[in-house]
């Protein structure tokens, strides 16, 4: 190619920061993800209310609005709502997980035994020189079981967490409120903390991005109601498991969590339905409905409900979910897909480019 030929033209970016500004955005940017690393032990509560608060107040904008009358008001009966929807979920849960757990530490030997014996088929394990039969790889395993429970650490361990979910709970109810009552007001603070000059590009980028997230925690909704539902029709009318109800409960929660909560939710649900196993075929069956399960929501559903608010490169969603993970926690895998997606839509409002 000669000097003389004509480059292609390139478009224009509608933002470009000059030397003065560049470095205290970055500056802000790094001491902003500091701090939240710093405080990330009690990030849970403030992500989860505020993503409620965030998907309700169209609702409750809508509602004022055909009533004209006050917001606030439609807030605190969405509030007692909830707080009787989580109340009553914990009234019919709670007792039941709890003789769950029991009738499983209970069961444990017997179960991993019958689990061995499909497995081993009647042989016997060598480890370690030595040869194990069922009933001894189980008990074995119990033993180890009792042992790691029995410590005071592990009990210690226990209480604290016990403390912090009840503290997080009351936290969560107290930051629902204020979320839902003055979500508005919020944004419009964290808005004021933006510099005069970047606004106007601030709320550009919030324009394009908006729609995306609604639709982004919409979708999720779906899943999770889906996930509920699907997991009942499976774990209950079909392969007959006891506590089904309480099961596909726990696995639309925890379908909120990406990655981390499908992977525990199908292993809670896989230990109770080898509790409750007959024979191989049952297993076979448990784990014939996870993979429908997993199919039916990654490949169909998911596309289907969350549209383009999902076309994020998997590359960038997988590093945004473990760097999410290791940084801030659950709070950070939750934030994964929605920094995904802010990040692609800033890039491309302040670059004029499609997304």
């Amino acid at each position: 190619m000669s000097d003389d030929t004509p480059l292609p033209p390139r478009r224009p970016a509608r933002w470009r920061p000059d030397e003065s500004e560049g470095p205290p955005i970055f500056v802000t940017a790094g001491a902003v993800i500091i701090f939240l690393y710093l405080i990330k032990t009690i990030l849970l509560p403030f992500v989860l209310t505020a993503i409620v608060g965030y998907v309700a107040s169209p609702l409750l904008d809508w509602s004022a609005r055909r009533t004209r009358l006050p917001r606030s008001l439609f807030a605190s009966l969405l509030f007692l709502l909830i707080v009787c929807v989580l109340a009553g979920a914990a009234y019919y849960a709670v007792p039941r997980a709890v003789d769950e757990i029991r009738a499983f530490l209970r069961d444990a030997e017997p179960t991993i035994q019958a689990v061995a014996q499909q497995i081993m088929h009647g042989s016997k394990l060598s480890a370690f020189g030595h040869e194990v039969d069922a009933k001894q790889l189980a008990s074995a395993a119990v033993a180890a079981l009792n042992n790691w429970i029995s410590q005071p650490s592990r009990l210690v361990m226990v209480a604290v967490f016990g403390f912090a979910g009840i503290f997080g709970f009351f936290l969560s109810m107290v930051l629902l409120f204020y979320f839902l009552a003055a979500g508005p007001r919020i944004a419009h603070g964290f808005v004021w903390m933006v510099p005069p000059r970047h606004r106007e590009t601030t709320l550009r980028i919030w324009a394009a991005l908006d729609p995306v997230l609604k639709r982004y925690f919409i979708g999720v909704l779906v899943v999770v109601i889906y996930a509920t539902a699907a997991a009942y029709v499976g774990l209950g009318l079909i392969l007959g498991i006891k506590q089904a109800v309480l099961l596909a409960c726990l696995t639309g929660v925890l379908e909120m969590i990406p990655v981390i909560g499908p992977m525990a939710s199908a292993i809670i649900a896989g230990l109770v339905a080898v509790r409750d196993a007959t024979g191989i075929g049952s297993i076979i069956g448990y784990a014939a409905y996870a993979t429908v399960l997993r199919l039916s929501i990654d490949e169909l559903l998911g596309p289907l409900v969350l549209g383009r608010a999902a076309h994020v490169h998997p590359v960038l969603v997988i590093f945004c979910f473990l760097s999410g993970g290791i940084l801030f926690g659950i709070a950070g895998v939750i934030m994964a897909m929605p920094v995904a997606l802010a990040f692609k839509h800033t890039v491309a409002v302040l670059y004029d480019e499609p997304t």
